[in-house]
């Protein structure tokens, strides 16, 4: 592995990069060309697939998926259990101009447990990721996303629910996985029933 330090339980492929210091957990799989930056934090059983780029300053939770072509940028947090789909895309700053340096302005992002991201999707900077949200392929979120939430469109906007297991949920708001059931509350926000 290029320039990488060893770490116990950790797969890093030869082509990837470690810089030090940073934690990872054991488990982990880092795979062809990815980029593991200073002081980031990644925890067990996670999968970095090919040409991933992590930090500096990311905290990455337990049993997350980073597909191929994703950069996790300063700022960025993930949650345990968050699957990120290929080439999808966290920003850091709302107006980058590439002659004005803006990393002052860096803008934390949260992504809450479980939830997952969708090939080639936008996550403007600043927001939230509810619990088990889903974040359809292409879409650009811009705003907080509730827990549950089925977010799809540019802008996104919700159009519908999905349940911790994965699944869609129809009208009776039970999960057609697992049976488990949900129910909207008062402020129009999804929980388990």
């Amino acid at each position: 592995m290029a320039n990488a330090p060893i770490f116990n339980g950790v797969t890093i492929h030869e082509s990837a990069y470690v810089d030090e210091p940073c934690e990872i957990g054991a488990g982990t799989k880092i795979w062809h060309f990815s980029h593991v930056l200073s002081q980031t934090k990644i925890g067990q059983n996670c999968v970095l697939g090919q040409n991933v780029v992590a930090g500096p300053h990311v905290t990455i939770g337990n049993n997350c998926k980073i597909q191929n072509n994703v950069s996790v940028y300063k700022g960025v947090v993930l949650e345990d259990g968050v699957f990120c789909g290929p080439s999808c895309v966290f920003t850091n700053v709302n107006n980058p101009r590439a002659e004005i340096e803006r990393k002052e302005e860096f803008r934390q992002t949260l992504v809450k447990r479980g939830a997952t991201i969708g090939a080639n999707a936008t996550i403007v900077c600043g927001v939230t990721l509810g619990q088990y949200s889903f974040i359809a392929a292409g879409a650009v979120v811009a705003g907080d996303v509730p827990a549950y939430a089925l977010m799809a469109g540019v802008p996104a906007k919700r159009i519908g629910w999905m349940s911790k297991a994965g699944g869609k949920l129809g009208s009776d708001l039970i999960c057609p996985i697992d049976g488990t059931p949900y129910r909207e509350t008062d402020a129009g926000l999804l929980e388990e029933a």
